[in-house]
């Protein structure tokens, strides 16, 4: 059995503010008489309270303590459920504090971090902070991105070309960059070039090779195929092409030449009115001549093929000089007195079968009536007779008779009388 003479001491469960503990004899064993189990000065302070009561006034000033007592206590306790230990990763850049935001886009205000239409955050803004959370901000970034020729303008969160290609979907392996895929993207963006390996077929010489290549242009993937271009030689495409994905490009092996050819030009006709010619005439003033043109062709053979020759330049070398003919506008008489009473159709028939184009086999004599060229000018007529209208041979053939009589034609010239 225990020394009912000892006493042990413990800490209370009530504190004060301070936090300061009073010290109470607590016995080891308890009686009727002493229903509270105290023992020693705590029997005895709380025989003297008993004895005491309080007095009114005293417990008026007791109870503002005691409200204050029990407000920073709570105080205490809310301070320390509010605050939070996180973690902020703003673009790369980790923080551990302690904070009293109580969601995602509180502490962002109270850090001074500012978000753009492009910027990303996780979790997101507006969610409910907890201790040991990690909240990850990364900035947008502009990229003006050239892939394969086509200009795209995008954004990234990525901060570097190779991080920021994976996450736009472009594939990099094999492909040519303008920039170091370790080049970091700032804030204000980056501008590059992309070209993507493709696969290209080039054909020549009979034989079709095809390689991989990041290439810019065609000429550039003949090059690599090995493939040299001599003299006239070309592609199928502008060497300037960019070459695409599945594209097939042929060398053209050319051989090429120049020749010179002449062409007549045709002359023209140029008709002038004549009042000197009876109506219905019509002689030539003027013969006609072919001009002459002078071209050069350029020759060519494509992969061993003749192809159509190209005109390189045309020059004159003789202007065409037009026919001149000159068209009668007199009028034609009806007849010559002293001689409409012949048989003019009679004399015809026996001179030239009645044709007024006939010519007599030597050439000297032509027409109805078989004039000779001076015979026909000194009667007035122009050019040769056989071209003459009939009715301007036999008004003519008229005019001679009355001055030579039927002389002129001693075979047929009794044929006017009959």
């Amino acid at each position: 059995m225990s020394n009912p003479q000892s006493e042990t001491y413990d800490t209370c469960s009530a504190c004060d503010a301070y936090g300061t503990y009073d010290r109470f004899p607590q016995p080891v064993g308890t009686g009727s008489e002493n229903p509270h189990g105290l023992v020693g000065r705590a029997r005895a302070r709380r025989t003297g309270r008993r004895r005491r009561p309080t007095a009114p006034g005293q417990l008026r000033r007791l109870l503002p303590q005691a409200l204050v007592v029990a407000f920073l206590a709570g105080g205490t306790s809310a301070f320390v459920a509010n605050d939070k230990a996180v973690q902020l990763n703003v673009d790369g850049r980790r923080h551990s504090f302690h904070t009293f935001a109580d969601d995602v886009s509180e502490l962002l205000a109270d850090r001074g971090v500012r978000l753009g239409a492009h910027d990303v955050v996780a979790p997101a803004p507006g969610t409910r902070l907890v201790s040991g959370d990690a909240v990850r901000v990364r900035y947008g970034r502009p990229v003006s991105l050239t892939i394969d020729g086509q200009r795209r303008e995008v954004w990234t969160t990525e901060r570097t070309v190779e991080a920021a290609l994976r996450q736009l979907g472009v594939r990099a392996e094999g492909a040519y960059l303008s920039v170091s895929r370790s080049r970091r993207i700032g804030r204000t963006g980056l501008t590059f070039d992309v070209r993507t390996e493709r696969t290209v077929t080039v054909t020549a010489d009979g034989r079709a090779r095809r390689i991989r290549t990041n290439a810019a242009t065609v000429g550039e993937v003949v090059s690599a195929a090995g493939i040299v271009l001599r003299g006239q030689d070309t592609t199928s495409l502008p060497k300037g092409t960019f070459p695409r994905d599945g594209m097939t490009v042929t060398v053209l092996r050319i051989k090429g030449s120049k020749e010179v050819r002449e062409e007549l030009i045709p002359f023209g006709v140029r008709r002038v009115a004549d009042p000197m010619l009876f109506r219905g005439t019509e002689t030539v003033a003027q013969e006609g001549r072919e001009g002459l043109r002078r071209i050069t062709y350029a020759l060519r053979t494509v992969n061993g093929i003749r192809q159509q020759p190209r005109r390189l330049r045309s020059e004159i070398v003789r202007e065409p000089r037009p026919r001149v003919v000159k068209v009668g506008t007199q009028p034609r008489p009806t007849s010559v007195k002293g001689a409409d009473h012949l048989d003019w159709k009679a004399l015809a028939r026996c001179e030239s079968g009645g044709r007024p184009d006939a010519v007599d086999p030597s050439g000297t004599y032509g027409g109805l009536y078989q004039f000779d060229s001076r015979t026909w000018r000194s009667l007035g007529g122009k050019g040769r007779p056989q071209d003459a209208p009939a009715a301007e041979q036999t008004y003519r053939a008229k005019k001679l008779y009355l001055r030579r009589g039927a002389s002129p034609w001693p075979h047929c010239g009794r044929r006017l009388y009959e």
